[in-house]
């Protein structure tokens, strides 16, 4: 369970909605009176019902939701939406109980239904692959205010409404908080709105209820393995998007196999993106110049349309990212020539992404990224980027994530020692993982890769990233790679405050460098 959610997060001046009309709506077995019941929100947790609220109790890892109908009661829920079973233990909590098959699968229409989605006029971006998604994100954002546009995003990051920004605890959002997020943004005029969807989301119905006006695909690389059986049956998930259903237009970059299947496989029309010249597509990037602070590109497309400018992050990658967002705002109906006139004036493309390749630290000394990378594809292409814009030597210091996939480490390590000149290896969620075992398996993917690399195993997060610092020198560079934006390290069950771009301020600023 979990705290209340911020403010921003809801409509400040809901709708009501009848309850006999929703179960009308949506064949719903009613159980109690609902007489002239309204409701006003709707929520997954006991502990976030405001008065009003139509509380759902769906089955959980531990509980079902259910069981904490009559504290959803006391906070002043109207009714409860459960399935058969969650019905049978709340009946004795007093409220009418709406009787869905399966009250997960419905929650995203009936969030949709409450919070009259169907009505936003905001164009909505959805963005999906295993890295790059959260990027593509912030540019779509950058971009659209440099155009003038009021906009908002939901990431792994954070979720903002305009100016306005909050931390994230899901890369998507449960439906019934992303429902109440876009009521939120409709009543401050946002007018176009980009969300992270994970496949996780997809398969867990937390984007039921929307149609994105345009999806983009970044990639498909190992991940996520513990949640999905096979690579295979991962890459439906993501598929999954590019249907009728979910979507009306897509954006997909073809630089590998998957992406070229999905473009043959999706079920709406699709516009091609590459990086790779070899490759045929509608649109092409070509990278102009790498540096530390930026990334120039040219973008062409169909009729001869083109666009050079720069994105202010690090890497080729990022390159695409950008040139992914801007053809999906040319999909969605902006003129290239209007986007690429902002371009110009601004001097390229005005973004911040937190944690992504974030530099963090100052002119001089060793040149320190933070990122949230935690794949093997992440890995080795943050390392070669900073490679290419590295004179002296490069340290890496990183982690695995307990209890999750564990078929990647033996990857990621080895990744790591062929990329980096020095590989400093530490503790990175373990949750209830034994932090050793973990920090062996990348260490013994690393010695197969390159015996002879030098390798540094520090349990100690703060510590292993001042080791790395101890070793640099002006014209060296250290990723470190995992932590990204996030502000805890949790072992255990419990999350203990840990900020890695703080933390490396801190450690910069002891060593005499800036940051």
């Amino acid at each position: 369970m979990t705290g209340s959610p911020p403010t921003a997060l809801r409509p400040q001046h809901p709708a009501p909605r009848s309850l006999r009309s929703l179960a009308e709506q949506f064949g719903l077995e009613v159980r109690g009176e609902l007489a002239d019941l309204e409701a006003t929100g709707v929520v997954l947790s006991s502990n976030t019902v405001r008065p009003g609220d139509l509380y759902v109790g769906v089955p959980g890892r531990n509980a079902h939701g259910a069981q904490y109908t009559a504290a959803a009661r006391d906070a002043g829920a109207v009714a409860v939406l459960t399935d058969a079973a969650g019905a049978e233990i709340a009946a004795g909590a007093g409220l009418p109980v709406l009787v869905a098959d399966d009250a997960r699968a419905t929650l995203g229409q009936v969030a949709a239904w409450i919070h009259r989605t169907a009505e936003n006029p905001a164009t909505m971006f959805a963005v999906t692959g295993t890295n790059g998604k959260t990027s593509v994100v912030y540019l779509l954002y950058g971009i659209l205010r440099q155009l003038g546009v009021t906009a908002g995003l939901t990431s792994t990051a954070e979720r903002r409404i305009g100016d306005e920004a909050v931390t994230s605890s899901l890369t998507t959002p449960e439906a019934s908080e992303l429902h109440a997020l876009l009521a939120r943004m409709r009543e401050v005029d946002v007018r176009a709105v980009g969300i992270e969807v994970s496949a996780q989301a997809l398969s867990r119905h937390r984007v039921d209820g929307l149609v994105f006006d345009v999806a983009g695909f970044t990639n498909l690389t190992h991940d996520h393995l513990d949640d999905y059986p096979s690579m295979q049956v991962y890459y439906e998930a993501k598929r999954d998007l590019f249907e009728p259903e979910r979507s009306r237009r897509a954006v997909v970059t073809v630089d590998s196999e998957w992406g070229a299947r999905l473009a043959a496989e999706a079920g709406v029309p699709v516009t091609t993106l590459t990086t790779r010249p070899e490759i045929e597509a509608d649109w092409r990037i070509t990278v102009l110049d790498e540096q530390p602070a930026h990334t120039a590109f040219l973008l062409e497309g169909p009729g001869g349309r083109r666009l050079e400018t720069r994105v202010p992050l690090l890497g080729w990658y990022m390159a695409a990212n950008a040139a992914l967002a801007i053809v999906m705002l040319v999909d969605a109906g902006y003129a290239l020539e209007g986007i690429a006139a902002a371009l110009e004036r601004d001097g390229g493309i005005d973004a911040y992404i937190p944690g992504r390749a974030e530099r963090i630290s100052g002119e001089r000394g060793p040149i320190v990224y933070i990122d949230y990378g935690h794949s093997p594809d992440a890995f080795l292409q943050t390392l070669d980027a900073i490679r290419r814009t590295t004179t002296g030597r490069l340290i890496m210091v990183f982690g695995a994530d307990g209890d999750r996939d564990t078929t990647k480490r033996a990857d990621m390590g080895a990744i790591a020692a062929r990329g980096a000149d020095v590989v400093v290896i530490t503790d990175f969620h373990p949750r209830w993982e034994d932090p050793a075992a973990i920090r062996t398996a990348l260490i013994d993917g690393a010695r197969a890769a390159v015996p002879d690399r030098e390798i540094h195993e520090i349990a100690d997060p703060r510590a292993a990233f001042r080791a790395a610092l101890a070793l640099a020198g002006d014209g060296d560079a250290i990723l470190y790679a995992g932590p990204g934006h996030e502000d805890y390290h949790e072992v255990k069950g419990v999350k203990i405050p840990y900020s890695a771009r703080d933390d490396a301020r801190s450690a910069l600023r002891e060593a005499g460098w800036p940051a």
